[in-house]
């Protein structure tokens, strides 16, 4: 599948998270400075939207608010409990001011 533009770079700042439905998959994409990450949505341990979490910009995670599994942005592993399995991680740039997510590229 090609990449799909969801926003603007402009409409998510730096250290927030925003979901939205790429291919009928919850997503949420995180803004670090002028990277941008996305990941599924669900938390793997309590089926909780992560992007209601906090983004920890030094690690590059994304916490669930639930029971505060934080996830890496980059290969969706959790890295504290009580979460154990991963989310999906999914292909995220910026073209021409537009963030662009693929979902086929899932890791």
């Amino acid at each position: 599948m090609s990449a799909v533009a969801v926003c603007k770079l402009s409409e998510i700042e730096s250290g927030k998270v925003r979901k939205f439905t790429v291919d009928g998959r919850a997503i949420a994409v995180v803004r670090i400075d002028d990277a941008v990450y996305a990941i599924g949505d669900r938390c793997s341990h309590a089926d909780v939207s992560l992007s209601d979490g906090d983004v920890l910009c030094d690690s590059k995670e994304l916490e669930c608010i639930k029971h505060g599994s934080a996830f890496s942005l980059v290969t969706g592993v959790p890295n504290t409990l009580p979460a154990t399995q991963p989310v999906p991680v999914y292909e995220a740039s910026v073209v021409n001011g537009e963030v662009m997510i693929s979902v086929g590229d899932a890791k």
